[in-house]
C-alpha cells in the first residue's frame, strides 16, 4: 500500500483514518468549492498547489512568474473554523508540524521548544504570493517544509517549499538546533 501512497511514515491504521480526512478535503473541495482553509498534508501533491497558487495571482495582477515567490505568516486562529472567509491572494493553509522550537502565540514569534515536546502543531498559516524584489525578510528564519520528518536528501526530494517564521532570536540558532515544518507526524 505504501508504495501507491504519498509518502507517508503512518502505520496502515493511522494511514486509513489520514485517508478518510483526505477523501473529505477533496469531496468537499469538489461539492462545496474551495476550502477558506486547505489541509496541505491532505494533498497529494502540495507542491503544486502552491504552484498554481503563485500561478493565478501572477495572471490576475500581471506579473512574471519566474520574479514571483510566496510569503508566508502565521495567523493567531489554532482552528480552522475561525477562518471565516478565503483570502483574495493567496491561501490559510493547515496541518504543518513544527519540530525542533515551539510557537509562542502571544509573541507570534518561534520559541525554545519545551522539554520532552519534539512536536508542536503550528497555527494556521497564511501563504501569499509576491513578486520577489518587493519581499524584504527581517527577523525571519526561513523554514524548510517537508512532507515527512525524514526530510528527505539535499536534491529537495521531499522539500515542499519553505515557509517564513518570525523569530527573535539569531537565525543561526534556529539551523542548529534543526527546525523545519513536516505535514505529516509518524
Amino acid at each position: 500500500w505504501q508504495a501507491l501512497a504519498p509518502a507517508t511514515l503512518k502505520s496502515l491504521g493511522n494511514w486509513m483514518i489520514h485517508f478518510q480526512r483526505r477523501y473529505t478535503q477533496y469531496h468537499k473541495w469538489v461539492n462545496e468549492g474551495e476550502p477558506a482553509v486547505m489541509w496541505l498534508s491532505g494533498l497529494h501533491i502540495p507542491e503544486s498547489y502552491l504552484t498554481a497558487l503563485v500561478q493565478t495571482t501572477c495572471r490576475l495582477k500581471g506579473w512574471p512568474l519566474d520574479r514571483s515567490t510566496l510569503y508566508t505568516t502565521v495567523t493567531s486562529h489554532t482552528d480552522p473554523e475561525q477562518v471565516t472567509e478565503k483570502l483574495h491572494s493567496g491561501c490559510y493553509v493547515s496541518g504543518l508540524y513544527l519540530e525542533g522550537a515551539a510557537w509562542d502565540l502571544d509573541g507570534s514569534c518561534l520559541a525554545r521548544q519545551p522539554p520532552k515536546k519534539l512536536i508542536q502543531e503550528l497555527p494556521i498559516l497564511q501563504v501569499i504570493p509576491i513578486e520577489a524584489h518587493r519581499l524584504k525578510l527581517v527577523n525571519t528564519f526561513r523554514t524548510p517544509v517537508y512532507v515527512t520528518s525524514q526530510r528527505r536528501n539535499a536534491m529537495g526530494v521531499g522539500l515542499v517549499f519553505e515557509s517564513d517564521l518570525a523569530t527573535t532570536e539569531h537565525i543561526s540558532h534556529w539551523v542548529l538546533q534543526g527546525v523545519c515544518l513536516i505535514l505529516n507526524t509518524d
